[in-house]
């Protein structure tokens, strides 16, 4: 601590109220509970937001909550079960345009969505429009940490409960928010909350196709090529991927992407089991079921025969496996080698 050579010194409104805000984050962590107790924390912290405020005394109320959440799972539990906190907390949401504001409730509900109960609970305050729009002002707008908070609540919504999903999905510029969340970060947390969003969000033939026109094929394409990212992260692209090959213009996408299908095949049998039966399936749609002759081009240049044999000799479902055969049947048309011969690289792998 900094010893001051004089007393007289009076602190300005900003640093009375940064020490304000410290000495209440103070109060909230865990090495103060000898001194704090959660309970009369949480019925003082409802006390103030239930009535009238000004902006500053309501962000620094927010801030008691939010660290609350952050620093306590008993906390989290108090505030998730308190009888009228989720409908204050969605009042907040859907009255103000303060960028901090906002992120702190994003911020809150992340952290206490945690039981179907929760949910439940939610879902039953009216999430309409004015609920769900704040979400682009904290993904545009907001932090890193509020931003990736944002795209977690939105996925926990959309796979709870179809009505909010599809309001979800119609908020314009939604969509586009998560998808530069994936594509203009290396932020391995970020891009891993946003494809869960998409891919959460995303079951409709409407948001499917403007998953296409914002470029999701492309940075789907990328992130496989990429070596610095994560499993996770890889295997929800391929489940992207795996989503929008399920339409002709999607199928066409694709295929007109020579480094996403070279990094669908190059990434079968390295990520997961999940990641290599949605590749398959990528990789059977534009190659057998569209039958586009660049895509089979592509995917036989990277090896697409050795590596649909392998999958189809592992612990592969069923369904998966004849899809691998299928595409055998193809790439044997295509492939200057005779498989009957055993002219490839495979030559120990017999196809049935």
């Amino acid at each position: 601590m900094q010893v001051l050579n004089s007393t007289d010194v009076v602190p300005n409104h900003t640093l009375r109220r940064l020490i304000r805000f410290w000495s209440d984050s103070y109060l909230l962590c865990p090495q103060s509970q000898a001194s704090f107790n959660n309970h009369l924390a949480i019925e003082s912290v409802r006390k103030l937001i239930s009535s009238e405020e000004t902006d500053e005394v309501l962000l620094s109320s927010l801030l008691k909550i939010a660290e609350l959440a952050k620093f306590s799972e008993e906390g989290r539990e108090s505030l998730a079960n308190s009888e009228g906190f989720l409908p204050m907390l969605a009042r907040i949401l859907k009255s103000s345009n303060e960028v901090e504001v906002v992120e702190l409730v994003v911020t809150t509900l992340d952290l206490i969505l945690f039981t179907k109960e929760v949910k439940e609970r939610l879902k039953k305050i009216n999430l309409d429009d004015a609920f769900f729009s704040p979400f682009i002002l904290v993904l545009q707008k907001g932090h890193l940490d509020a931003r990736i908070s944002a795209a977690r609540v939105l996925e926990s919504l959309a796979v709870f409960d179809y009505e909010s999903r599809r309001l979800i999905a119609e908020q314009k510029g939604l969509l586009n928010e998560l998808c530069h969340l994936t594509n203009t970060l290396t932020n391995q947390t970020a891009i891993d909350a946003g494809l869960a969003a998409i891919i959460a969000i995303s079951t409709s033939r409407p948001a499917k196709k403007e998953l296409l026109r914002l470029g999701i094929v492309r940075t789907t394409g990328r992130i496989l090529s990429g070596s610095e990212n994560t499993v996770t992260v890889m295997e929800k692209a391929m489940k992207v991927l795996e989503m929008v090959s399920t339409s002709t213009e999607g199928r066409v996408e694709i295929s007109d992407d020579e480094k996403c299908i070279s990094g669908v095949v190059q990434r079968l049998m390295k990520v997961s089991t999940a990641a290599t039966e949605n590749g398959i399936v990528v990789i059977w749609n534009v190659c057998y079921l569209s039958r586009d002759r660049s895509a089979q081009e592509a995917a036989m240049g990277s090896n697409g025969l050795t590596k649909v044999l392998l999958v189809m000799q592992s612990n592969c479902s069923a369904i998966v496996r004849q899809m691998c055969k299928d595409l055998v049947k193809v790439f044997r048309v295509n492939s200057k080698s005779c498989l009957a011969s055993y002219e490839t690289r495979t030559t120990h792998i017999t196809p049935y």
